[in-house]
């Protein structure tokens, strides 16, 4: 009986101590292939591609380029970590790779692996700069893709004033380096580029740089707030649990698919639409003008309006003296 109670009485105390000792959480949250293909949806189209499968391309304006339209970069506890202002900016630049194909522009390819961004680096006494790392080994970024900018200015929030001129790249890639700052996750293991040493920034820019901590959301998205940028980054399995193949619910034709050119026509439906959006603007630039002009008619129709008047009255005048003129010779 005493042996019974003492093992009951061990029990109790081990079930005490494993719901009194903290349990570690989940590291991150894990999903399928589907959370791509669901949320990115409404911002761009799915297509089959040929060699990668399920490919995405963003529904932007044709001068979009990865790393570098709405977005910038900020020191996080993960290095260099790239914060987009898309709302869909939490997975293509943090999972996967992305492909330019020359005639449909940039092609986002999505992989398991979570990046502060996967980009390559490069650095020069007077630069820095990166490119989209390729879904290939060996992928080599073509001199068009990379996007520099004075060491000056690297770390700023508004980074894409600072780019230097494309025409450029060719001349500062021969005078310049690869970055080999790769960090290792210690959670998953995962090898990145971490980008520019922390100190080195600091010394180019003359400014401190406080260290971001990445939090983890629960749902997709991002915000950089307070020093902290929260950011769905769950682990990203190809496969369901559940059994069934992750598959884009809305699947469209590359045929049907706009390419850059067609992209860059603006058609009168789409300039109507940005007239508006802009019309605020448009009106405060020329309404200064528009007041301007009838203030400038008047001036000139004055002397218009003068000189016809003044010519009225010297003829009738004159006109009344040679009538009296002619009376006078009549009565002599």
């Amino acid at each position: 009986m005493k042996t019974k109670i003492k093992y009951i009485s061990l029990l109790l105390m081990l079930s005490i101590g494993i719901w009194i000792t903290p349990q570690k959480s989940s590291a991150q949250v894990s999903v399928s292939f589907q959370v791509f293909y669901d949320d990115l949806s409404p911002y761009g189209t799915w297509v089959d591609y040929a060699n990668y499968g399920y490919v995405w391309i963003p529904d932007v304006d044709p001068g979009f380029s990865p790393y570098s339209t709405n977005g910038y970069w900020v020191y996080t506890d993960e290095g260099w970590t790239w914060v987009s202002d898309y709302a869909w900016g939490w997975a293509p630049f943090h999972y996967g790779r992305w492909y330019i194909d020359a005639i449909y522009g940039p092609i986002w390819i999505p992989d398991y692996e979570w990046g502060p961004g996967w980009v390559t680096w490069r650095r020069s006494d007077d630069y820095y700069g990166w490119a989209p790392m390729g879904p290939d080994n060996g992928y080599a970024a073509p001199d068009n893709q990379w996007v520099f900018v004075e060491n000056q200015n690297f770390g700023s929030t508004t980074i894409n004033n600072y780019y230097v001129n494309s025409s450029n790249n060719i001349t500062i890639i021969n005078n310049s380096t690869v970055i080999s700052n790769t960090w290792t996750d210690k959670a998953s293991g995962v090898k990145y580029k971490a980008g520019p040493d922390k100190a080195e920034v600091e010394k180019h820019t003359g400014k401190t740089i406080t260290s971001v901590a990445i939090i983890e959301s629960t749902k997709p998205g991002q915000n950089l707030i307070n020093d902290q940028l929260e950011i769905y980054k769950p682990q990203v399995q190809k496969n369901s649990t559940t059994g069934i193949k992750p598959a884009p619910a809305k699947l469209a034709s590359l045929k049907d698919v706009k390419t850059k050119s067609e992209k860059a026509i603006v058609t009168p439906t789409q300039k109507v639409n940005q007239e508006t959006k802009q019309a605020p603007i448009q009106t405060q630039q020329t309404v200064k003008p528009d007041k301007q002009t009838p203030t400038e008619t008047q001036q000139t129709v004055k002397p218009k309006k003068q000189i016809p008047t003044q010519s009225k009255k010297s003829n009738t005048v004159k006109a009344v003296k040679q009538l009296k003129v002619n009376k006078s010779e009549k009565s002599k």
